[in-house]
């Protein structure tokens, strides 16, 4: 068995995980494309190298890179106001008490609204890619799953709340920064995200298995939502509760561009070799090595005890990018190597094997592109 698997495998069999697909490679190809344990416990169907997963976050850097590719072409300047292209953003205001973590707006005297005070400068574009706008993570108005909401409309009740702070002075993580820097694409390409998506990022870099609404044959390789259950100390199948199912309906279900993708570990790698290359693969060019600066320097301050640059997590040995059911997306730039991990389970692991996962397969995947790179 190899390291990788072997690895795994005893993670498999005591539940803290039902299956994962790894993918280790470098910037010129794949070295390593497997699947562990199962993508369907209760058919005992295991899973496979090309199963599909939703990627959640991890969809951020591929949607900041988008906007970054206008960017590259004087459509749109990082330091633009966000109200240059969306007028509904002026006279923002902001919350005169920000609230704490999680914590809803404390009403102001008599159960009146909170107290809300103009904003010192109209939010910028790299502000809402860096998570320092203020704007929150998800909008009071946005029904509970992310996908029910077309992106224009979706925006507008964004900037119909206050910002929870004074924009360039904290840290939130936040979906609605980066579904807001969609729809900027949107208005200034002339085409819908997810089109511009898929004409100018997936369909070139060959990502087939990329897109906000599987096909049936697509959804028959769906890896299987877990949770842990902890009264039977098992995992137990569950839909994924942010989504709207059928998730091929595109009648009802919309582009969520922070975080609605799914995808295969394959396809992903494959955009993040382009990233490790500079913003190159096969000979084009999707983005400058300036843009790709920008993308993956710190960009936020430090500020909230978190290195973030524009769609991207980054730190002294690279950068990359988590989703909500714990897959990751990881490029290490000391040792040029790329790991992408896709699992599809809610919540905490239910052992404590599961946070130590995924920077033991880093060491792993670095052991592996050192000795391919080896004479």
């Amino acid at each position: 068995m190899d390291p990788i698997a072997a690895y795994l495998q005893p993670l498999v069999d005591n539940h803290t995980l039902a299956g994962a697909v790894v993918v280790v490679a470098d910037k010129d190809r794949i070295l390593y494309n497997k699947g562990v344990g199962f993508r369907d416990i209760a058919a005992q169907a295991p899973m496979a190298a090309d199963d599909m997963f939703w990627i959640a976050s991890t969809t951020k850097p591929m949607t900041a890179t988008a906007l970054m590719m206008l960017v590259d072409e004087g459509k749109v300047s990082v330091d633009d106001p966000v109200e240059k292209y969306l007028p509904e953003f002026k006279g923002q205001m902001v919350l005169a008490v920000r609230p704490e973590a999680g914590a809803k707006p404390a009403p102001g005297p008599d159960g009146a609204k909170p107290a809300v005070v103009p904003a010192s400068h109209p939010i910028l574009i790299r502000e809402i890619l860096s998570h320092t706008s203020g704007l929150r993570f998800k909008s009071s108005a946005q029904p509970g799953a992310l996908d029910l909401l077309p992106l224009a409309e979706a925006v507008r009740g964004f900037a119909a709340e206050p910002l929870l702070f004074q924009p360039g002075t904290g840290y939130s993580y936040s979906n609605e920064g980066l579904n807001t820097a969609a729809r900027i694409i949107e208005v200034v390409s002339g085409m819908s995200y997810e089109r511009f998506m898929q004409q100018r990022l997936f369909f070139p870099l060959g990502m087939k298995d990329t897109t906000f609404w599987p096909t049936p044959e697509q959804q028959r390789r769906i890896a299987t939502s877990y949770a842990w259950n902890t009264e039977t100390k098992t995992l137990k199948a569950q839909q994924v509760e942010q989504l709207t199912y059928p998730l091929d309906d595109r009648a009802h279900r919309y582009a969520m561009p922070a975080g609605g993708l799914f995808s295969t570990a394959a396809d992903v790698s494959t955009f993040c070799r382009m990233i490790l290359n500079g913003g190159v693969l096969d000979g084009r060019r999707y983005i400058s090595a300036a843009s790709l600066h920008m993308m993956t320097s710190r960009q936020n301050g430090g500020m909230g005890g978190s290195d973030y640059g524009f769609g991207w997590g980054v730190s002294k040995t690279g950068f990359g990018h988590g989703g909500a059911y714990n897959n990751a997306m990881e490029i290490g730039t000391a040792q040029g190597g790329i790991l992408i991990f896709m699992v599809q389970q809610a919540g905490a692991w239910g052992t404590d094997d599961g946070k130590a996962m995924v920077p033991a397969l880093e060491k792993l995947a670095d052991a592996m592109v050192v000795a391919h790179a080896a004479p």
